[in-house]
């Protein structure tokens, strides 16, 4: 089949759900452009700003959201089950449910002062039901930062020559602050210069790779977790805000260069539509559904919607744009990643280095995405097309460990310091340093093992999310059914997940992981009581 053909469908269905289905949420939790956010009511010019316009806090919010999931949930997906499954939950999946989890996550906030999702769930519930929840949400962050540090960490090793740009665009960011922040220049001047510099490091990379070995891996992987550590203690605008602002635009770049090489190379699908419903990581069914995690719905972007979004929206009337319409942008993204896996490459008897299958042999995700889509923009880019796909996913590798390590580095403080009373880890230093430590020990095993108790963790919050959301809407006296039964569908499908996984890590002895699993239920059963109460507890309203 034509991937043009692919596109086409996803398209028409992305733009359908986005004008009719979206609207309808806002009806439901009564989005007004009059009502004062959280921005402006509690403006204290560091954590509460509103954004001068509403394209800059998409850019902020989509460059948190999209990090490595999108793409590599896909990529290893489309290998297990073939691209027809895949494609089709990265659509129906995130106009459903995965835009219906990150616009409800932030309206929530919005009507409750741009609380958190979890500070949600103690106004609607009960403080226990927070700490439960952020317990939760720790544990899951923590699952992140190993699994990005070590994808990342084996991309470096394998691929030397996107050394240079990985770690160059730290130091291309910091310049922008001060260029921004110090010597206050105008911003499309700034932007120009970043990127100008940045694709000078694509190129200087090209020329120069740094291979440090054997022992590379390992080498990398300290690396990226020294980096993790020293960027979420750093104020936000010496390297996250400028950071965050110039990997959007590495995204979109990427983003629309890839497409439009799709419509001048229309390459045919050569990956099977269909595989088996079994596969080496379980079935289509749980396990698909968790492996593919961000590109149809992520508990993750629940913490970035509440979190920072809903204490710089300017106007409610920006929240669907943003909360929903950031989602189906990502989706879009996931479907680019299963394209250039599927048609970018061969399946059997291709070029040497271009054959998917041999390709994913040890884990190497990322370079099978990179090689993929540098055939796809071959005419627009020639041979720098692999370091430019990998550079691309390389930089939300990056923002996702400090931004994940930053969020756990929060909610380790008031879990652990406020909550239990253990002042020691109150400490910004002492908090992130567990964090650190405990994701760097689990990224050492066999990391690709991982994943799969990733994505089930990540979804569990995303069902959890969307629960909180339906007591807050059933509070309001609202229908609740739009938020409710996608929780129950994420519910079922990840707590499946979890035992099936369980069912390899205890016989083959990995006890760590499997204590990761058990505890992530017994949370999740604690947390549901008192959900519960709430939901079945009181007649829903009208919608």
């Amino acid at each position: 089949m034509n991937s043009l053909w692919v596109v086409l469908f996803s398209f028409s269905l992305f733009v359908i759900g986005y004008i009719f289905y979206s609207r309808r949420l806002e009806r439901l939790w009564g989005i007004d452009p009059s009502r004062e956010t959280p921005a402006e009511s509690k403006y204290d010019g560091t954590d509460y700003v509103p954004a001068k316009h509403w394209l800059v806090l998409f850019g902020h919010h989509f460059s948190s959201i999209a990090g490595a999931g999108p793409i590599l949930g896909p990529v290893i997906a489309t290998m297990l089950w073939g691209w027809v499954p895949t494609v089709l939950w990265l659509v129906l999946g995130s106009i459903l449910l995965g835009g219906v989890h990150d616009f409800s996550a932030l309206v929530a906030s919005l009507r409750t002062g741009g609380k958190s999702i979890a500070d949600v769930c103690e106004v609607t519930m009960s403080r226990r039901a927070k700490m439960i929840f952020a317990a939760f949400i720790w544990l899951t962050l923590v699952l992140v930062i190993s699994v990005f540090a070590a994808a990342a960490a084996k991309t470096l090793s394998t691929t030397p020559e996107v050394v240079i740009p990985t770690f160059g665009l730290v130091v291309v960011a910091i310049i922008v602050g001060v260029l921004l922040y110090k010597l206050k220049l105008s911003l499309p001047v700034v932007t120009l210069i970043g990127i100008a510099m940045l694709f000078g490091l694509i190129v200087l990379g090209y020329n120069y790779p740094i291979n440090l070995g054997s022992n590379s891996f390992n080498i990398w992987l300290l690396v990226l977790f020294i980096y993790a550590y020293i960027a979420s203690v750093l104020p936000v605008n010496i390297l996250l805000q400028p950071r965050d602002y110039l990997a959007a635009f590495v995204l979109f770049f990427g983003l629309v260069a890839g497409y439009i090489g799709l419509f001048l190379t229309h390459p045919q699908i050569h990956a099977p539509a269909y595989i088996s419903f079994s596969s080496s990581k379980g079935g289509l069914w749980p396990m698909m559904f968790v492996i593919v995690a961000c590109g149809a719905i992520s508990g993750f972007h629940s913490l970035v919607s509440s979190g920072t979004t809903s204490k710089q929206l300017a106007s409610e009337r920006d929240a669907r744009k943003i909360g929903y319409g950031a989602m189906i942008t990502e989706s879009i993204l996931a479907v680019l990643a299963t394209l250039s896996v599927a048609a970018g490459l061969y399946w059997l008897g291709g070029p040497k280095g271009l054959v998917y299958p041999e390709l994913m042999k040890g884990g190497n995700w990322i370079k099978t995405f990179g090689t993929g889509y540098g055939q796809i923009v071959k005419p627009l880019f020639g041979v720098l097309g692999l370091l430019i796909g990998i550079t691309m996913l390389k930089t939300f590798i990056m923002t996702t460990l400090d931004t994940a390590t930053r969020i756990a580095r929060y909610v380790g403080q008031e879990l652990f310091g406020e909550g239990l009373g253990l002042r020691l880890i109150s400490s910004k230093y002492i908090s992130t340093t567990i964090i650190i430590l405990f994701a760097f020990y689990l990224s050492l095993g066999v990391w690709q093992s991982i994943w799969p108790i990733f994505g089930a963790s990540n979804q569990l919050v995303a069902a959890l999310a969307l629960f909180v959301a339906s007591t807050l809407l059933i509070s309001m006296g609202k229908n609740s059914l739009y938020t409710l039964i996608p929780a129950i569908i994420m519910l079922v499908t990840t707590v499946a997940a979890i035992i099936s996984e369980l069912g390899h890590f205890i016989p083959e002895g990995k006890v760590l992981l499997s204590a990761i699993g058990v505890a992530l239920l017994v949370l999740t059963a604690v947390l549901l009581k008192d959900i519960f109460k709430v939901v079945f507890g009181k007649k829903n309203g009208g919608s």
